[in-house]
């Protein structure tokens, strides 16, 4: 085998390696990941803004 032959095929696994990795985040992403999740991470920085608000609010009323 000489060495062109050896990257033409190394290229080849290359580029169906980057492929199923590519499939398999989109998978992970859309499918396996639960909406709810996403909804939770979405809210995630409104929580803590109302927790936040919450306890200047105690600490300025009592």
């Amino acid at each position: 085998m000489s060495i062109d032959q050896f990257f033409h095929n190394a290229s080849i696994v290359m580029t169906v390696v980057s492929l199923i990795t590519f499939v398999g985040i989109l998978l992970w992403v859309y499918v396996l990941k639960n909406k709810r999740d996403y909804e939770r991470d979405a809210n995630m920085l409104f929580d803590e803004n109302d927790l936040e608000a919450q306890q200047n609010l105690r600490k300025h009323h009592g």
